[in-house]
């Protein structure tokens, strides 16, 4: 019997398509997806969007919800809270889980320290690294893989957003001994057909393979 896969899908930074590729990796596995911390746009929030963009998945309530659009420490501060390790436990799920961080590793989630690095260890994750092309990402990418390994967090691989870049994703991998687990487009609007479309291709490619 194949033994449930769980992941923590974590950018390089923001706004580098890692809602997307939360919402393509839980569609392929038909996974339940967790976001622990939604900071502002409560209305079109994360979980509001990979409702809407997938078919197969369950999404889960997230952990903590936060009023603004803005790092989980300043946020929690405005609502005031403060936000602690404990505070968050992984839900208990039949099949697949996908949990997706806010922003990068080192995102603040309170005022002593604590980051969404923590988070991932607490967690015991494998990581699934989203990285997309643009001026700094080579330092992104390889800082990122390298703060997790120290941590000794398992790393899935990367998963490119964009067009490729050979010399970029060549010199990523060698450096971070990692692989390419996928390559996901960008398109000028994310619809529900181009998840499921490329839920498919990712399918097909094997990743459920890859990614066990």
């Amino acid at each position: 019997m194949t033994q449930p896969q769980h992941y923590f899908i974590s950018g390089i930074g923001t706004d580098v398509g890692k809602t997307v590729v939360s919402a393509i990796i839980s569609e392929a596995l038909k996974a339940s997806y967790w976001k622990p911390i939604q900071a502002g746009d409560l209305d079109r929030s994360d979980s509001i969007r990979i409702q809407n963009l997938t078919e197969n998945v369950d999404v889960l309530q997230e952990g903590i919800t936060l009023s603004q659009p803005m790092s989980p420490h300043a946020a929690a501060k405005i609502d005031g809270i403060k936000i602690e390790l404990s505070d968050f436990t992984l839900p208990e799920v039949k099949g697949n889980l996908v949990v997706e961080g806010a922003g990068g590793l080192m995102v603040p989630i309170n005022d002593e320290g604590l980051m969404i690095i923590d988070l991932i260890e607490k967690f015991e994750l494998p990581v699934i690294l989203v990285s997309r092309h643009y001026l700094g990402s080579i330092n992104h990418s390889i800082l990122s893989a390298e703060s997790l390994q120290k941590r000794g967090i398992k790393i899935v691989g990367f998963v490119f957003v964009g067009e490729e870049n050979k010399a970029t994703e060549e010199i990523i991998l060698k450096n971070t001994g990692l692989s390419m687990i996928a390559r996901i487009p960008e398109v000028a609007e994310v619809s529900k057909e181009f998840i499921l479309e490329q839920a498919s291709l990712i399918k097909d490619e094997k990743l459920i393979i890859k990614l066990k």
